[in-house]
């Protein structure tokens, strides 16, 4: 096997990106304290053509090197607003139609794999804090929560890497 050139993957240009279609979600930051998480998301958002990322309290915003370093430019092509009071966006966002889901380990929760998305209805997925997760504020507003199922010693992913589970399966489940 050959591994392909960044030519043949025949990827979109920033330009071509902010023109295309979008998914149809949205992904909220409660106070992400990372950096280098932030730039994540910013990278998974691309490659999953978020239609935009709220970046709430705390959560810094582009531009900023320690962001860059890890999205890879990608906070150039991924469209993005800031909101300090992560309830405010939640709410915004529920007015517009969005069904708002936090990522969450809590009771009444739905397994990632269980859930169903529906492709007539927009989405909003919460993503909080490193050590805190979402906050109290948002958790009592949301429409909903997911949780990855996890089988080893540990009781949590990243949150970036939480991102790529969740919105890879989200957006599986739109293209099949």
């Amino acid at each position: 096997m050959r591994k392909l050139r960044v030519e043949e993957m025949n990827r979109l240009t920033v330009d071509e990106f902010k023109e295309s279609d979008k998914f149809p979600y949205v992904i909220i930051l409660d106070n992400i304290r990372s950096l280098n998480n932030i730039g994540s998301f910013f990278r998974t958002a691309d490659a999953f053509r978020a239609q935009k990322i709220i970046l709430c309290g705390y959560t810094q915003q582009p531009p900023h090197r320690e962001i860059t370093r890890s999205a890879l430019g990608a906070e150039l092509s991924v469209q993005w607003e800031k909101a300090e009071i992560a309830t405010d966006a939640v709410r915004n966002l529920q007015a517009e139609g969005y069904q708002v889901l936090a990522v969450e380990q809590v009771e009444g929760s739905t397994e990632l794999q269980k859930f169903i998305f529906e492709p007539e209805k927009r989405y909003a997925f919460v993503f909080g804090n490193e050590v805190e997760g979402v906050s109290d504020e948002v958790m009592m507003q949301v429409d909903g929560c997911v949780e990855i199922p996890q089988f080893g010693t540990k009781h949590s992913f990243n949150v970036s890497v939480s991102a790529g589970i969740i919105l890879w399966e989200f957006v599986r489940k739109m293209i099949t």
